[in-house]
């Protein structure tokens, strides 16, 4: 690959319902729902940003924070100005807050609807 780089285009990620995570997601980050969306599958698009995909996984098992059992293998980081408030929306919205909270005062831990762990964490300015 001399002198050739690829460029991240999407992340995916697997769940029960790919339309109701999608809607999470579009609640949380403003990016809009991609018109070909459905059961199946469904993206998240914001212009020339990475879209973020959700494809259905029969018998998904969500990974368990913070044990092992069911690694989380990945997971996002959101900026925020305001930890709490971004949090309590994001809870309201379905979000779950784990007990175990590793940051302390510099970052949150929450799980989406479908048991993905994610991170909020302050801008920095």
């Amino acid at each position: 690959m001399t002198g050739q780089r690829m460029r991240l285009t999407a992340i995916t990620l697997d769940c029960p319902d790919p339309l109701a995570l999608a809607e999470f997601y579009g609640r949380a980050t403003g990016l809009a729902l991609h018109p070909a969306s459905g059961a199946d599958f469904a993206a998240l698009t914001g212009g020339d940003g990475v879209d973020l995909g959700f494809q259905r996984v029969d018998g998904y098992r969500a990974p368990r924070w913070p044990e092992q059992e069911v690694p989380q293998q990945a997971h996002f980081d959101f900026a925020t100005d305001d930890l709490d408030e971004t949090e309590k929306a994001l809870l309201e919205w379905g979000a779950a807050r784990p007990a175990y909270q590793p940051g302390g005062d510099r970052w949150r831990v929450l799980t989406d609807p479908a048991g993905h762990p994610f991170c909020l964490v302050r801008r920095r300015r």
